[in-house]
C-alpha cells in the first residue's frame, strides 16, 4: 500500500477509506482499532516495565529508545484501552500508573520515571493530575474498580488544596512537596482540568463535581479569554509573549458544547467560545487544505504554522458537535485522513506546506483520536 508523501498528496490508504463509506467515519474507526490499538499492545508497550513507550518510529513501529515514560503518558492509554472496552490492558495500566508514578511520601503524581521505572522529574504538575482524574473517571466507570473511584476523589481533593491560587485559579506546576511554586496559572491544564471533572461527575454522580466546575470555567472566563475574539489565550491576558491556539479553541467549544454543562453558561464562556471556535476557523485553518495551525496572535495573524494532528482532530470534533453540515464534517474528515493518516499510522506533525516535521507516533495521541472519532456522525 502507498505511503503517503511529504507533500501531504492522498494516498491510497485514503482513497480506500473514502470509497468504502462516503463520510469515513467507519474507515476511520477500522484503521484506529486495526492499526493504531495493536501498536500500543504489541511493539509500543514494554512488557518488562509494563508502561507504554513514549514513542514508536513509523515504518516498523519499533519503539523509541526511552529516555523516560510520563504518568500523563500512561493515563492517556488508560483512558484510550478502557473507552475500547479492554479492561484487561486497562487494569495493567491502571496498576503501573499507582506503582511507578504515585507519591507515597508527599502525595500526589510525579511527572515521569526514568528508563529503569525510578522517579526522575519529581515535580507536581496539574496538567498530569487532570489526567489522572480524567483516566482513572473512565477506568472507574466501565471497570467499577473502587480503587480507581478513591483516586478521583484523593486526587481532586489534593488538586482543590495543593494547587490553589486564587480561588480556582489553580498553579500549573509545584515542587515534589507542593511547597514552592514553579509555574503559576496556565489555560491548558485548566482546560484538561476541566474535562477530567466532567468525566468524574459523569462517573461518581457526585454534585461537588458541578461545583468545581462552576469555580473553575469562572476563574478562566475572568483571567484568560481575549473578549475581542472569545478566544482563551494560552497565558493570563496581559501577559508577555501569549499567543491564541486554534485548536484550543476548538477543544474549549466541544467541552462547552458537547456537555452541555450549566458552568459554562454562568460563566460567558457559551458565547465567547462560539465566537472563538468562528475566529480559529477564520484565521487558523488553511482553506484549502483544512489544515490546523499552531497559534496565532490577538489580531488572527498565523505566529506558528506547525500543524499537529491534535488540533486537526480538535477541530473535526468541533465541527460534528457544533452540527454544521454532514458535506463539510465529510469533506474535513477526507481531507484529514489524506493529510495525517498512512498505513502504518499517522503523521504527528506536518508544515503548512506540507512537509512531515514530526514523524514518529506517540503513544498520547491515540487519546487524541479516539475523542474526535466518538464524536463524528453515524
Amino acid at each position: 500500500m502507498q505511503q503517503q508523501q511529504s507533500n501531504g498528496s492522498s494516498t491510497s490508504l485514503t482513497e480506500g477509506m473514502q470509497a468504502s463509506n462516503p463520510a469515513s467515519r467507519g474507515a476511520l474507526h477500522a484503521h484506529f482499532s486495526d492499526v493504531v490499538m495493536p501498536i500500543w499492545r504489541g511493539p509500543g508497550f514494554n512488557d518488562a516495565l509494563r508502561l507504554p513507550f513514549e514513542a514508536v518510529a513509523p515504518a516498523d513501529h519499533a519503539p523509541l529508545p526511552p529516555k523516560r515514560y510520563r504518568a500523563m503518558a500512561c493515563a492517556r492509554q488508560l483512558f484510550v484501552f478502557s473507552d475500547a472496552g479492554d479492561l484487561a490492558h486497562a487494569a495493567t495500566l491502571f496498576a503501573s500508573l499507582r506503582h511507578y508514578f504515585q507519591d507515597t511520601r508527599y502525595g500526589g503524581w510525579f511527572y515521569s520515571v526514568d528508563a529503569q521505572g525510578a522517579p526522575l522529574e519529581r515535580q507536581k504538575d496539574l496538567y498530569t493530575h487532570a489526567f489522572v482524574v480524567f483516566a482513572c473517571a473512565h477506568y472507574a466507570k466501565k471497570s467499577g474498580d473502587k480503587d480507581a473511584f478513591a483516586i478521583i476523589d484523593e486526587t481532586s481533593r489534593l488538586i482543590e488544596t495543593r494547587f490553589t491560587e486564587r480561588g480556582a485559579l489553580l498553579n500549573a506546576i509545584l515542587a515534589e512537596d507542593f511547597g514552592a511554586t514553579l509555574e503559576g496559572p496556565l489555560q491548558n491544564p485548566l482546560m484538561h482540568l476541566a474535562e477530567a471533572w466532567l468525566a468524574a461527575r459523569d462517573a461518581t454522580s457526585d454534585a461537588l463535581y458541578d461545583t468545581r466546575l462552576h469555580d473553575l470555567t469562572r476563574a478562566v472566563a475572568d483571567t484568560f479569554v481575549h473578549e475581542a475574539s472569545g478566544c482563551i489565550a494560552e497565558l493570563p491576558m496581559g501577559a508577555a509573549g501569549n499567543r491564541l491556539e486554534p485548536g484550543h479553541q476548538f477543544e474549549w467549544y466541544f467541552l462547552c458544547a458537547g456537555s452541555g454543562h450549566a458552568a459554562f453558561g454562568a460563566a460567558g464562556l457559551d458565547t465567547r467560545l462560539a465566537r472563538a471556535f468562528d475566529f480559529a476557523q477564520r484565521y487558523g485553518v488553511d482553506a484549502e487544505t483544512g489544515g490546523v495551525c499552531a497559534a496565532l496572535d490577538e489580531a488572527g495573524r498565523v505566529i506558528d504554522a506547525t500543524q499537529r494532528i491534535w488540533a486537526q482532530t480538535e477541530y473535526l470534533r468541533a465541527m460534528a458537535t457544533r452540527g454544521d453540515d454532514r458535506e463539510d464534517v465529510t469533506q474535513q474528515i477526507a481531507r484529514f485522513a489524506a493529510r495525517f493518516l498512512h498505513a502504518r499510522g499517522w503523521v504527528e506533525c506536518r508544515s503548512a506546506d506540507g512537509e512531515i516535521v514530526r514523524a514518529e507516533m506517540p503513544s498520547t495521541t491515540p487519546y487524541h483520536l479516539a475523542t474526535s472519532y466518538a464524536a463524528l456522525p453515524a
